[in-house]
């Protein structure tokens, strides 16, 4: 028995011998056992990644683009009241002439950026530039300075056509409107703080970015290329100097740039502008209704599968949707064959019918869904509305 011992452990003490130099000699020859002891397997690159190609300078996108983007000046009148404290000889004696004797009209000037659209004069803008500006000037690529009439504007997007009595202008290419990606290399141009035309660089941070309560209708391009007071009305270009959108607003508590910046997409901007140029003025549809986020509490409540759609919270008296029959509470999910899944998609939606035709809304009462034919009105100018 004990002679058995002694071979069964001069057998192990073998083993580990013969393994222990097979390990030392695996990692001098890697490969040579048929496993390896470590549990993760490292991807290295190779030479140059298949499909991606290296960065480069964006030089060229800027020269392509630049040329089209213009500063905007604009100035309005307003009127400054005399101080009541004008009579009392103590604020005359340490203010004296600093301090109006009498009402008297002031100009107050504003800058921002703007995009030729046209050879023949059209330039893109924010609405919020030339909002309420009895002048505008527009510093053209050339160095000159013309006048500017404001063609048409639309508040609910923050946009605004401009001509200028000018032809042969370098118009703008814009991009494909489906053709956008998160991490795209995208650059913005504009006159920040007055300094002058600038170009800078970043990526697409995010798309479709809504309910930020900066105007109604929103499907915001976020980027962090560096947008600051100035650039509202300049272009934001792709990688091949194409426009992509209009540099609108930013998210900033300091009033400079934190890296988050919005712009309009080309997908809106186009049916806007051309709604301007062609008829002064963007119609959208309307049916009279408040709506509201389908939260999952409100979900549970109503018994409904999902928070898709859009909960009807008010229904204008005497509207379209209250000759419908439509009332507060209902849930609407489909505006035609589209789907509902928001209150933003579904202000969209309506937005996109024509006037005066009957458009069939899907709408959910009791958990039951059924269909009710609604005549769309022609919506009447709300800023900053959930309304329809």
């Amino acid at each position: 028995m004990h002679k058995a011992w002694l071979i069964f452990a001069q057998c192990v003490a073998a083993l580990v011998v013969v393994a222990a130099a097979l390990l030392a000699l695996n990692r001098f020859i890697p490969g040579l056992l048929p496993f390896d002891g470590a549990a993760v397997t490292i991807r290295e690159v190779v030479g140059a990644h298949p499909g991606v190609a290296p960065p480069s300078s964006l030089a060229e996108a800027a020269a392509r683009s630049r040329p089209s983007v213009v500063n905007i000046f604009t100035s309005k009148q307003v009127r400054v009241q005399r101080s009541p404290f004008m009579d009392d000889p103590v604020f005359r004696r340490f203010f004296g002439d600093q301090m109006p004797q009498q009402n008297r009209a002031q100009r107050v000037s504003n800058l921002g950026s703007g995009v030729i659209v046209s050879e023949d004069g059209f330039i893109l803008t924010n609405h919020h530039v030339i909002e309420a500006a009895d002048e505008i000037q527009v510093a053209l690529p050339d160095g000159k300075t013309v006048a500017a009439e404001i063609v048409g504007t639309d508040p609910e997007t923050d946009l605004a056509v401009l001509k200028v009595q000018r032809k042969g202008l370098p118009a703008i290419l814009f991009a494909p409107p489906d053709g956008l990606r998160v991490g795209d290399l995208v650059l913005a141009i504009g006159n920040p703080f007055g300094v002058g035309q600038t170009v800078t660089m970043g990526i697409i941070s995010a798309l479709g970015r809504s309910h930020l309560g900066i105007n109604t209708f929103e499907s915001y391009i976020q980027t962090d290329a560096a947008i600051n007071p100035g650039n509202s009305g300049g272009a934001l270009v792709d990688s091949a100097g194409n426009l992509i959108g209009i540099n609108t607003a930013i998210f900033s508590r300091s009033g400079g740039n934190l890296g988050i910046g919005f712009a309009i997409p080309v997908s809106i901007v186009r049916q806007v502008m051309e709604q301007i140029i062609q008829h002064g003025a963007v119609t959208r549809g309307w049916v009279g209704i408040e709506v509201q986020e389908i939260t999952p509490e409100i979900a549970e409540s109503f018994n409904l599968k999902s928070t898709e759609g859009a909960l009807i919270a008010g229904v204008l008296r005497g509207g379209p949707a209250d000759r419908a029959g439509i009332h507060p509470g209902d849930v609407l999910v489909g505006v035609g064959d589209k789907p509902v899944t928001d209150s933003s998609s579904l202000l969209n939606l309506i937005a996109a019918l024509p006037p005066g035709k009957v458009a069939q809304l899907r709408l959910i009462r009791e958990q039951a869904e059924m269909r009710v034919g609604v005549t769309v009105e022609k919506r009447p100018v709300m800023r900053k509305s959930a309304g329809e």
